[in-house]
């Protein structure tokens, strides 16, 4: 994974993903709002991405596509299909959110739920993929996918005009992927995942991807067992550290989102902030720092 298919992915997506805005929450940092993406989550780009270069090469079939998913990525490539006009088939597993479940279905998507966790949920889509001859999606181990989750890094730097740490949250690994591919010399990227689903952490320690358990607050949206293979080896050349929070540093994180900057995030969208506002990482004198806030696919009631 290079600059240049980061690079490539901006110009195929431009006009059908949004250019979220940059909140400026001091002179020092800054927060990259991708909970105001289309289908809540930055996942919309690299759906789109994966859709296009199909589409480009003539190989977007009939079937549509298909998809396995905590929710957001499958709301975001419900979102792509609808958009250009081919249906999709979503599966979940039954951990997730019943604000995305109804979310996909509103988008027209067919949604089976399937499976304790996101990885039987995609071992039975792979499966329904093999029959229909549906275009497959995965949530973040496909090169198109994690290119296209690249182009937030792309937007913060231009947004921003440079900083020099990125702080971003680890499920499966395709957005900090791509955004370590994006801002490769430009600036550092800081991996922050909970406790309970440490995959690149785990990864890193080990010398590969290894599987983990998974639970807690982020379970529905950051609840890959393993690390993406992508993932891994880009983040691993670019020694990029990894930063383990607590379920409470992350419900504290999306209070504080909510209270001093009116952000309506999910627990996996105020999990990068968690690790600044927690102390889990502290920024060094005139460092600065942008944080990717990544989802907002939640239940509004739950803010307060």
């Amino acid at each position: 994974m290079r600059i240049g298919d980061v690079e490539r992915a901006a110009e195929r997506i431009a006009g059908h993903a949004r250019r979220t805005p940059v909140l400026e929450v001091s002179p020092r940092l800054f927060l990259k709002l991708e909970t105001v993406q289309h289908a809540g989550s930055f996942k919309v780009r690299g759906g789109f991405n994966r859709a296009l270069a199909a589409r480009e090469a003539g190989a977007l079939p009939e079937a549509g596509l298909i998809a396995a998913s905590g929710g957001n990525h499958g709301l975001a490539v419900a979102y792509a299909a609808r958009s250009l006009g081919v249906r999709a088939e979503i599966f979940v597993p039954t951990v997730s959110n019943p604000v995305k479940v109804a979310g996909l279905r509103t988008l027209g998507a067919e949604v089976t739920q399937t499976g304790a966790i996101y990885t039987e949920a995609y071992e039975a889509s792979v499966k329904r993929a093999a029959e229909t001859g549906a275009l497959e999606i995965h949530a973040y181990d496909q090169a198109d996918v994690v290119a296209g989750q690249g182009t937030v890094g792309l937007e913060v730097l231009e947004q921003t005009g440079g900083v020099d740490t990125i702080l971003v949250a680890v499920g499966g690994g395709g957005l900090i992927a791509g955004i370590t591919a994006a801002v490769a010399g430009r600036a550092r990227v800081v991996a922050v995942e909970p406790e309970l689903i440490p995959t690149l952490n785990r990864a890193l320690a080990s010398g590969g991807p290894v599987r983990v358990e998974v639970s807690g607050v982020g379970a529905d949206a950051l609840g890959a067992s393993r690390i993406g293979r992508i993932a891994y080896e880009v983040t691993s050349a670019a020694g990029v550290e990894s930063l383990l929070v607590t379920d409470d540093a992350i419900i504290e994180a999306r209070r504080e989102l909510w209270r001093s900057c009116r952000v309506a995030a999910e627990p996996a969208g105020a999990a990068a902030f968690a690790a600044l506002h927690s102390g889990v990482y502290v920024p060094a004198p005139g460092e600065r720092v942008a944080v990717v806030v990544c989802g907002a696919n939640t239940d509004p009631a739950t803010l307060a």
